[in-house]
């Protein structure tokens, strides 16, 4: 396979998923908008080629894989002033891994037709473990075609891929998986919070559990790390916080409610602004933090 890949954005995730593609043999231009971030040391030690502009990056690319973090800034890789819209080569295929909401999808998507560049929004799950292993669940909306050319890429990058439909139904998959992690969250806390007063090693309920009905990647990933105090972002709190917006906007526009995504949005809000603002850069699983707090005032 003779296509030349672009990789935008090297952070938590993008750095490995890049490198996973170069580890595959293919060809991969990256580029990341803030310079000495780990994920660009990931992306070249595993054979990815680090440039130093979207341009040269994208010139000449085929495929153009971006991994940022909110609309804003898919909006200015794409179509900023120093954006892939202005050097991408025409028919070229843009495929964005970042979480930005169905909405978004679709308007990125209508934009880039009158280009004659071809998107598809494909957002990801599992986390920073996921990027690393490649073993990322991959929900991918728009031209089946277009999904077929790029299966090989996500399968450097994936285990689970799935075609969701049209251009922006991989969004709406998303979507209802960051529901999940967040009610998930709220119930990994509250179990480790019954096995403490009830004095039995936290270790063996999610041993036990993890492999029941109530088995979960959020129980047998993250239980552990609650166990052992480690917060470091495997997915950061900001970021969780930012997706719950999108849902919550796409639960607005369609008049109803989900209570308890609001419970976990308002618990994360909490941990968010602990230590002068600063908790909004820990994992996801520092919501433990919220109930240390209201069983330790």
């Amino acid at each position: 396979m003779t296509e030349k890949l672009a990789f935008l954005g090297l952070g938590l995730m993008g750095g490995f998923m890049a490198g996973n593609l170069a580890k595959k043999g293919f060809t991969v231009n990256a580029w990341n908008r803030t310079p000495n971030r780990p994920g660009i040391t990931v992306a070249q030690e595993a054979g990815a080629k680090v440039l130093p502009s979207i341009e040269t990056a994208v010139i000449d690319a085929d495929i153009i894989f971006t991994c940022v973090g909110d609309v804003p800034d898919i909006n200015d890789v794409i179509f900023g002033k120093n954006g892939i819209i202005n050097y991408a080569k025409e028919g070229s295929l843009i495929v964005d891994f970042s979480t930005i909401g169905t909405d978004a999808a679709r308007d990125i998507s209508s934009q880039l037709e009158t280009k004659n560049i071809r998107f598809l929004d494909a957002p990801i799950s599992g986390g920073d473990i996921g990027a690393k292993q490649g073993t990322l669940t991959i929900m991918v909306g728009g031209e089946k075609k277009d999904f077929d050319q790029c299966l090989p890429y996500f399968n450097a990058m994936g285990k689970t891929i799935i075609y969701c439909g049209s251009v922006g139904n991989g969004q709406a998959v998303k979507m209802c998986n960051q529901a999940l992690c967040a009610v998930h969250m709220v119930a990994l806390c509250e179990a480790l919070m019954m096995a403490e007063k009830q004095n039995i090693d936290p270790n063996l309920m999610i041993e036990v559990c993890r492999t029941g009905a109530a088995g979960s990647w959020a129980l047998t990933n993250l239980g552990p790390k609650i166990v052992a105090s480690d917060l470091q972002p495997g997915f950061a709190v900001k970021h969780l916080l930012k997706d719950l917006r999108l849902v919550q906007e796409i639960m607005a526009n369609a008049n109803s409610e989900l209570p308890g995504v609001t419970l976990a949005e308002d618990f994360l809000k909490i941990v968010s602004n602990l230590d002068q603002g600063e908790g909004k850069e820990q994992g996801t699983q520092a919501m433990i933090r919220y109930y240390n707090q209201q069983n330790n005032p």
